[in-house]
């Protein structure tokens, strides 16, 4: 065999990945494992979004390639979703580019910006994926530290003694995985005023606006952003259409239009129904989110117990699909501790190391668990 390409060098498989093909083998050995790892929500889409994607089998375009772009009707979705929800306009022809799953878009993007060599900002506890594709494209990642004591926020010090020269994208997220840190606006307005000085694209990736928050957000809904930014949003965690695989990119016509010189070549577009699913899924009202988050609430109140069996603190104004938890004084690093709870107590979560440095001592619960499954843990703690 012929050997690997370099690039594989600088990444290791997704942990999840990893992972899970041992909880997996724990489970085949009878091992009744509650997984409150990962954020895969285990609720169902709307009837009318089942209904849209069965009508659809139906229709003479169904089975045919589709547009690079999507269909022009999930476009439109698209801008009247965003008009609705986050009070932002947006073109339909420029200014809007469906995806299947953020996940590619932000493979995507970077494909489409980066050289060997840039420099790419990166959250740092924050979503794998960005430093992995950031380093796939031999780009350097510049991790920026989000601390506790900083209420999980950007060090504008440390940004502002940054040399900018090489450094092409910065990734937000907001609200925050795995912090829960929800949208602070002013924190926006100094991110876009620093990227404009600095001519750097701002990415933001937005899939938990309607998880838990009291008003859904987006930054292209600040002065001055569509200048220097884009989202990447997704249908996976608010209409629990996470299998779907459909996500959608926004903002800055030029960046849009770079990025589907990569994603042309990558696929033939979204199949027929997926599309009309999501856009039955789009034209929800806000009784849908509120209906998701009632169930969600009483889920992270009951995970707040479950933490405390662990003694493990939280932040209780956290939002999003996840609780974010500290680990008491003393405890063995967050790897360690996970898989004694997996072994001893058959129970799967996430340790905050995989996040990054300052993620140590700290887990993360998924919130797309059942009540009786975290109710079960709690007992199971409890013995």
């Amino acid at each position: 065999m012929k050997s690997t390409a370099v690039r594989l060098k600088s990444i290791k498989e997704y942990y999840f990945s990893r992972k899970l093909r041992e909880v997996t083998k724990l489970i085949k050995s009878g091992n009744p494992i509650i997984n409150m790892g990962i954020g895969s929500p285990d609720l169902n889409p709307h009837p009318d979004v089942i209904k849209a994607l069965t009508e659809a089998m139906n229709h003479p375009s169904a089975h045919m390639y589709q547009s690079y772009q999507g269909l022009p009707e999930l476009r439109d979705a698209i801008v009247d979703f965003y008009k609705k929800f986050y009070k932002v306009t947006l073109d339909p022809n420029t200014e809007v580019l469906p995806l299947m799953g953020s996940k590619e878009g932000i493979m995507h993007l970077s494909m489409a910006y980066l050289n060997p060599g840039d420099q790419v900002l990166i959250p740092n506890p924050g979503y794998p994926t960005y430093a992995s594709v950031a380093s796939l494209m031999q780009a350097k990642t510049l991790l920026y530290d989000l601390k506790s004591e900083n209420n999980w926020q950007p060090d504008f010090e440390y940004l502002e003694s940054l040399d900018t020269s090489k450094i092409k994208i910065m990734w937000l997220n907001y609200p925050h995985m795995p912090t829960g840190t929800d949208v602070n606006e002013k924190i926006f307005d100094r991110l876009i005023q620093w990227a404009k000085k600095n001519n750097i694209l701002l990415v933001n990736d937005n899939p938990y606006s309607f998880v838990l928050t009291k008003k859904p957000q987006s930054i292209l809904s600040r002065p001055g952003a569509q200048e220097v930014a884009v989202e990447l949003n997704s249908l996976s965690k608010s209409f629990n259409m996470a299998g779907w695989r459909i996500g959608m990119l926004t903002g800055k016509a030029e960046v849009l239009k770079q990025t589907l010189k990569v994603k042309s070549n990558m696929d033939s577009g979204m199949f027929f129904g997926v599309q009309q699913g999501a856009i039955a899924a789009l034209k929800m009202k806000p009784d849908w989110f509120e209906s998701l988050n009632k169930i969600y609430k009483k889920r992270k109140n009951l995970m707040e117990d479950l933490a405390g069996k662990f003694g493990a603190t939280v932040e209780t104004e956290s939002v999003g699909l996840f609780l974010w938890a500290k680990l008491p004084e003393g405890s063995p690093d967050a790897e360690t501790f996970i898989d004694k709870i997996l072994y001893q107590k058959n129970i799967f979560i996430t340790p905050g190391t995989i996040f990054g440095s300052q993620g140590e001592g700290y887990i993360r619960f998924s919130l797309c668990v059942s009540e009786e499954s975290i109710k079960e843990a709690i007992k199971r703690m409890e013995s």
